[in-house]
Parts: structure tokens; sequence; C-alpha cells
């Protein structure tokens, strides 16, 4: 029988620690939260590898360290209101819940949100829900928010998900302008005097989020 608790902090010791994710917050939260919960049976034994996992459908769980250091950007406070857009099965919204007051988590995959809803359930994430719509759109019904976390890559920010962030509001996010290319960069942008701006983080190849990608024009 596989050990997941230590997989779980052999994650953490070497896939966290060592690529500058060092808030005791977002290490505790990644100690706690048992990520195979959130992949297929055949897939747990590879829970905690460094890569981004397969959910089916096109669809994926991000990498450990990518998700974390841009969790650790956000630098959630406990009262925060947090938007989760393409959360997925759920793992990077119950990693949000220990760290926020409120998370609201927007899947547009109509099984994945069924999964995520009762796997948070099981896990007695109470302070976290999961809505299913499109992603580009984020969740206005309950903006503004404090911070917003993009579980995936896009071309590029949509107006409207930048609309929902509050006065001194964050977004962590990993943009892939060219689009399938494979590596992306992942930025923070900040709300300040009504104005977004972003800064680069790092370098990710995390794969896209469906709804993100960019339109191909006519080809003459």
């Amino acid at each position: 029988m596989a050990d997941y608790a230590l997989a779980r902090r052999n994650m953490v010791d070497a896939q966290l620690r060592t690529n500058k994710v060092v808030a005791p917050a977002v290490i505790a939260a990644f100690s706690d939260v048992p990520r195979e919960r959130f992949v297929a049976p055949q897939r747990r034994p590879v829970a905690y590898v460094d890569e981004d996992l397969p959910l089916g459908d096109g669809r994926y769980l991000m990498e450990p360290m990518v998700l974390a250091r841009l969790i650790q950007a956000l630098d959630l406070h406990a009262d925060d209101v947090v938007l989760n857009v393409g959360c997925g099965s759920g793992y990077s919204t119950a990693i949000l819940a220990r760290l926020a007051g409120t998370v609201v988590a927007v899947e547009s995959d109509a099984r994945l949100a069924r999964e995520a809803n009762a796997l948070l359930t099981e896990l007695s994430v109470d302070n976290a829900v999961v809505v299913e719509g499109p992603l580009p759109g984020g969740h206005a019904k309950q903006a503004p928010y404090n911070a917003i976390l993009v579980g995936g890559a896009v071309t590029e920010v949509s107006d409207s998900l930048t609309g929902q962030l509050a006065e001194g509001g964050r977004m962590g996010v990993v943009v892939d302008e060219a689009g399938e290319s494979g590596v992306g960069r992942a930025m923070l942008l900040l709300k300040s005097g009504g104005v977004v701006s972003g800064r680069p983080l790092f370098d990710a190849a995390t794969p896209l989020l469906p709804g993100f990608q960019k339109e191909m024009g006519f080809v003459f």
C-alpha cells in the first residue's frame, strides 16, 4: 500500500521548499490536503510527482510547485474572498480554503464540478463552493474578490476576470501568449487605484484552460 503521507512530505520538502515556497501557512496547507484524492485511482501512485496530472477531457491537475508559488504570491489572509477559476477536481480549492475565509470555484466541466463538490464535502471543507460555468467569465455574482487564482494557462487575461478584483486585489495566473507553446510565464497581477498591473514570477509549462485559447484567424 502506498504511503501517501510520506509522499506528501517528500513533495513539500523536495518540490516546494527547494523552489522558494517558504510561507508557513502555504507549507501547512500542502502538507495537509491529500492530493491523491483528487486524481483517478489508477493515478494515485503518481499523485505527488512534479508534473501536471491528467484529469481527463484535456484537463490537468496543476504541478505542485507552480500551484504553490502562485498561491504564495497571492499573500492570502484569513478573511479574504477568493475566486478559483478552473478548479478541476478541487485540489486547488481545498488548498485555498485552508488559507482564506471564502472560496468560490468555477469549473466548466460538469463531471469535474460534481467531483470537486463531492470531494470538498468528504474532506469537510465548508468554506468553499464549486459552481459550473464558463471559465473566462469568472463568477461576477460574488465579486469583488480579494484574490483570484487561475488553475491553468491562458493566452491572455480577460477583462471580465480583472474586473472582478477588489481594490488591492491580486491575481495569480500563467500566461502563455503564443498558445500551446508549452512554456508560459506565471504572473502576479495587482489592482491599485482601479488599474491592474502585473509582474512576472517564473516560467511555467502549464496546459491551457478551455475557453482561453487564441481564436484561429482565416488562412489564405
